[in-house]
């Protein structure tokens, strides 16, 4: 199972894609893509570990996510990764300009070999206005077209709206969950 998860933010992705990877009755491997650059960023990342199952493994991956999975793949095993965007941030923002283009293709060339069940976690960030300066723009362009490169290979694709999942691929997940509550 290869899901991908799409929001706003505050829209409830996050809580949905932890939802999922409970239901599924897997050991857990969360890939945390954050790094905390400020005060702001940390209480989130503190927020976010402290919803979380303890019994989870957590593996912090901010540029190398392929790598990551590689290494994390397995049989009867659901690896979460929470988030793209904040990876792509990452990758857009990294010295070396060439990264961002070897880490997607990697990315995007391991994941029909996984045998785990992933969980992908984005923002959609295209609903808007178009952003006013380059590098926004850039960060929207290569979301968008990531998002539109995994739709297809993903066997469910959701986006969640004010904290309800709206199916856009896939059958509804039967989750036990109801609303899933603010994060």
């Amino acid at each position: 199972m290869k899901s991908l998860i799409l929001g706003g933010m505050k829209s409830g992705k996050s809580r949905f894609a932890e939802q999922l990877a409970t239901q599924l009755k897997q050991p857990v491997v969360y890939i945390a893509t954050a790094q905390a650059w400020d005060d702001e960023m940390r209480e989130r990342i503190r927020a976010h570990q402290q919803q979380r199952p303890n019994h989870w493994q957590t593996v912090e991956t901010p540029l190398h996510l392929a790598a990551a999975l590689k290494q994390q793949d397995a049989r009867n095993r659901t690896i979460l990764v929470d988030c793209l965007t904040l990876w792509i941030t990452q990758l857009l923002c990294h010295h070396n300009p060439a990264l961002l283009a070897q880490e997607l293709t990697a990315f995007q060339a391991l994941l029909p070999t996984l045998q785990a069940n992933l969980i992908l976690v984005s923002n959609e960030t295209n609903m808007g206005v178009i952003p006013m300066d380059a590098l926004s723009r850039r960060f929207c362009d290569t979301a968008g077209k990531l998002h539109q490169q995994l739709a297809p290979v993903m066997d469910s694709l959701v986006l969640t709206v004010a904290g309800l999942p709206l199916y856009l691929k896939g059958k509804p997940y039967e989750l036990d969950i109801g609303v899933f509550g603010l994060s």
